[in-house]
This record gives structure tokens, C-alpha cells and sequence, in this order.
């Protein structure tokens, strides 16, 4: 018989950030779960777990990030090989939620991606979703099953008040969608909240941009959730320049970075970017982005699925 203890805490991870996966491992004192994920000769994901499983409380580390179709197919048949390996429990931890920007009809006849997603890792057999700022908080809704959305802000304000220390500072959200979370971090950064009023042409062209609230021989302090092609928020630092601020720095979780977002950053006149490693940086963005600053959600996520695991409360990881 086994000497393998039931409910044991297995990690597994895809392909997508391995680094990040690696990183919750140690700070959680366990190894990585033996487990082959690669492809046939044809390009099919082939995923072999090669451990016993059964019974044990399994958490899957997979960001669909870049390239998402591939990363998203490695987490579900990751998550089909432990539910078919008598798995007791999986945890999917997908640090970036891919296709969470398509959280609503914005068009006649568009799909609601975002739900289709939830639909296919939950119809895959994952019981529980952990994850680090969703682009939507509703998409939670979307889960039939429990899903904690992580914020990581605790990890970012560590750094910025040292980087901010003693000046003045504004904290602007390159729109209006982003408030709430641009209002957290003014309040516990004790800094003024602009907002810049954005209207856009089509999704990835934004046509005009104006200035609410003060932000003259301020520090300005650019707040979202993501950067993709950096289009908004190189337009937002325009903004707040011309109206007076003495340096722009751009704060954001995800750093999605598609082309020509290093150009752009590069260009612009911010001065520092401040992110997390939700998403492994590109080749191009480690070689050209001298600007950017990388801070690691790994001790986040870790603190998470201890508690996840020893079936603690995690509420205290939102604050």
C-alpha cells in the first residue's frame, strides 16, 4: 500500500510561465509535480502526469497569456489528466485570465469570450479558480464553481512608497473603467486621483483624451490592470505632462507588451514601469525596456494556496 498521504498539496504548471511556477514552489517548501507537457509531431498538446495523484489537493499554475490558445488547451487537459488520475481537489491558477477583456457584447453578434472560457475550464473539472486581478471583477460570476481574484497591489504599494517617498503624488486612471482601483491606490498611498475621460475609435485606437482632477508638480502615478500595446497608456502620460506633472510613472499588473508597446514605451515620457511576473516578459521587452521595473506575485500566490490548501480564510489577501 501507498505511505502517500491523502489530501497532499501537489503543483503542477504549463508551459506558459514556469519561472513563476518554480517561485511558488519554494516559498511553499514543496517540489514541482512530475508532469510532461509538450506536443505531437502534428502540434496537439500531449500532457502525461507521471506521479500518483490520488486524492491529493492539486493546484495548476498556467497563465493564458501569449500564445492564449495554447496555454488555455495545456491547462484544461492538465486539469482532465488529474480529474482522470483520481485527483481530490484542483485548484487552477491562472495569474493572468486570458480573454477576460471580451467580458460583454460591446457589438451585435460578438461572442462573450470570457464566459465561454469559464465554461471550458470548469466543464474540464477544475473546482476552484485562483487568479490575480481580473480585468472584470464580474467574471467571477461567470464560474460556477468558487473563484478568489487576487490583487496585486499589496505587491506594488510595498515598492512605490519607497520609490515615492516624501513627494507630492497623483494617482490617475488612464480611464474610466478603472477608478475604483485607481481610488484604492490613492487612499493607501495618501495621494490625490485624477481620471482621464478616454473615447476610442475602435478597441486598440483611442481617438481623444481630457484630464479630471490636478496633477501639476505632482508625481503622476498611471494605474490599470494591464499593458498591451501600450497605446493608452503612452497617451495618458501625454496628458498628464502637458498638464504640469513633474514625472510620470506607469503601475500596472500585467504586462502583455504585444508589438509596438516597447517602442512606444521607449518614446514616451514615462520614466519608470512598474509591474508584476503574471506573465513572462517577451524577448524583446527584457532587451529593449531599460524602463521596466518587475516585482514577483509569487509569495502572493503561495500565501493563497496555503491557505487554500489548509482550507484557511483568504479574505485577508484582498485587503
Amino acid at each position: 500500500m501507498s505511505d502517500r498521504v491523502k489530501d497532499q498539496l501537489e503543483v503542477f504548471a504549463g508551459n506558459s510561465n514556469p519561472a513563476l511556477a518554480r517561485e511558488v514552489t519554494e516559498h511553499l517548501g514543496v517540489k514541482m509535480g512530475e508532469a510532461e507537457v509538450g506536443r505531437f509531431p502534428d502540434g496537439e498538446v500531449m500532457v502525461e502526469i507521471r506521479e500518483n495523484v490520488r486524492g491529493g489537493d492539486c493546484f495548476v499554475i498556467q497563465s493564458t497569456c501569449t500564445p492564449p490558445n495554447e496555454n488555455l488547451m495545456e491547462l484544461i487537459l492538465l486539469t482532465d489528466a488529474l480529474r482522470r488520475a483520481s485527483a481530490g481537489r484542483i485548484t487552477a491558477v491562472i495569474p493572468y485570465f486570458g480573454y477576460a477583456r471580451q467580458d460583454r457584447k460591446v457589438a451585435p453578434r460578438v461572442p462573450i469570450s470570457a464566459k465561454v472560457v469559464a465554461d471550458l475550464i470548469t466543464t474540464a473539472g477544475v473546482n476552484r479558480v485562483l487568479t490575480v486581478d481580473l480585468h472584470a471583477g464580474q467574471i467571477q460570476g461567470f464560474f460556477n464553481i468558487p473563484v478568489d481574484n487576487l490583487y496585486a497591489m499589496p505587491v506594488l504599494i510595498s515598492y512605490l512608497r519607497k520609490r515615492i517617498e516624501g513627494k507630492k503624488v497623483s494617482v490617475v486612471s488612464p480611464d474610466a473603467g478603472g477608478v475604483e482601483r485607481a481610488r484604492a491606490y490613492a487612499r493607501r498611498l495618501n495621494a490625490n486621483l485624477a481620471i482621464i475621460d478616454k473615447r476610442r475609435r475602435r478597441a486598440s485606437e483611442v481617438a481623444e483624451m481630457q484630464l479630471v482632477g490636478e496633477v501639476k508638480d505632482s508625481i503622476a502615478l498611471l494605474v490599470d490592470d494591464m499593458i498591451d500595446t501600450a497605446g493608452t497608456i503612452t497617451e495618458a502620460a501625454k496628458v498628464v505632462a502637458n498638464a504640469g506633472a513633474s514625472e510620470v510613472i506607469a503601475v500596472a499588473t500585467h504586462p502583455i507588451l504585444s508589438d509596438p508597446a516597447c517602442d512606444r514605451l521607449n518614446k514616451s515620457n514615462i520614466t519608470e514601469i512598474v509591474t508584476t511576473n503574471t506573465i513572462p516578459l517577451r524577448a524583446k521587452a527584457q532587451a529593449e525596456l531599460t524602463k521596466l521595473r518587475v516585482l514577483s506575485v509569487a509569495g502572493l500566490l503561495a500565501e493563497a494556496v496555503k491557505r487554500i490548501h489548509n482550507e484557511e480564510s483568504v479574505s485577508s489577501l484582498f485587503a
